[in-house]
């Protein structure tokens, strides 16, 4: 009996605008069609990950990995092709999915509460979520005070209790010390041996052959390999001793051509035919207008010391 696909990149790619200022971003929300410098992070990329796999993510940084594990999770939509996600995703990431003025256990309660929890089921959760976590006194302040392997323990905690279908951790483990790695690993053994489905973002090459079944190997935007950890960990480990060893004006310009390579759109484009619903229609830039005039009104009123209200 084959094993239920969970997840499929079919023909996918993904287009991020340079914006040169902060008005530029407005600009592009209502100028759909206005041309802006662009970098395509992934290009025309391909795999599939079946229920109760983990498969690991490498690659050198800029090869979009981060991206995939975005899209995976529903953060940001994809440019070309389609995403399909079969069961729900939590992304556990350093600096995703916590409000840095919110304290905790403000944080784990918003988190759970936009997983569709009822207040019963996280009253319940919390005192693990906080045990599993061990930050002490923390909990009970702002996270923008966090050093990143606080915020890193807090999200594994967390995602980890609200037993998602799909764990995608993205390089989570790279800031906590060996004993808070070692309670992680085990957990991820725990949902592995319960049929969950894992995607592991890591830099490490170590980590990423002991967790993962598979590796999916991403370079500068697309897929160079993708197969068992320990066959693609040695191709992998073969290229970076290779390209470590060549002189620093090769590596300067092996670089510069492969990111050049980035600002091309891919060969051929595939639809993706999800992504109307991402797109902004009239009364959404209305209201969005409205908000950016009155922001800007309100700023100039408090520079100038005067009150809203004395405009009538």
């Amino acid at each position: 009996m084959s094993k239920k696909v969970k997840i499929a990149f079919n023909h996918v790619s993904k287009q991020f605008d340079l914006f040169q200022n902060k008005s530029d971003h407005i600009k592009a929300l209502f100028q759909p069609k206005k041309q802006f410098d662009s970098f395509w992070a992934l290009k025309d990329v391909n795999f599939k990950i079946y229920e109760g796999e983990s498969v690991g993510l490498i690659g050198i940084n800029g090869s979009g990995k981060s991206t995939i594990s975005n899209l995976i999770s529903g953060v940001i939509p994809a440019t070309d092709g389609e995403v399909e996600v079969n069961g729900e995703a939590s992304l556990i990431a350093i600096n995703v999915g916590f409000k840095a003025p919110l304290t905790g256990i403000e944080n784990i309660r918003l988190k759970c509460l936009m997983h569709g929890l009822k207040n019963s089921e996280i009253e319940r959760l919390i005192p693990d979520i906080i045990d599993f976590a061990d930050i002490g006194d923390f909990i009970n302040q702002p996270v923008k005070n966090y050093s990143s392997g606080m915020r890193s323990r807090l999200g594994f905690a967390v995602s980890a209790h609200i037993d998602p279908d799909i764990l995608v951790i993205d390089e989570a483990l790279s800031v906590g010390d060996q004993t808070f790695y070692q309670k992680c690993v085990d957990k991820i053994e725990e949902f592995k041996a319960r049929g969950k489905t894992i995607v592991f973002v890591s830099h490490s090459l170590g980590q990423v052959k002991s967790l993962c079944d598979r590796i999916i190997w991403m370079h500068y935007g697309e897929v160079r390999e993708v197969g068992p950890s320990a066959e693609v960990a040695v191709l992998y480990d073969e290229f970076v001793k290779w390209f470590n060893n060549q002189p620093r004006p090769f590596k300067k310009e092996y670089q510069l051509e492969k990111k050049a390579k980035q600002k091309n759109p891919p060969k051929t484009r595939y639809p993706n035919p999800n992504l109307d619903k991402y797109k902004l229609n009239g009364l959404d830039k209305v209201i969005l207008a409205g908000l950016v005039v009155g922001t800007g009104l309100f700023g100039t009123l408090i520079s100038l010391g005067k009150s809203f209200l004395g405009l009538f």
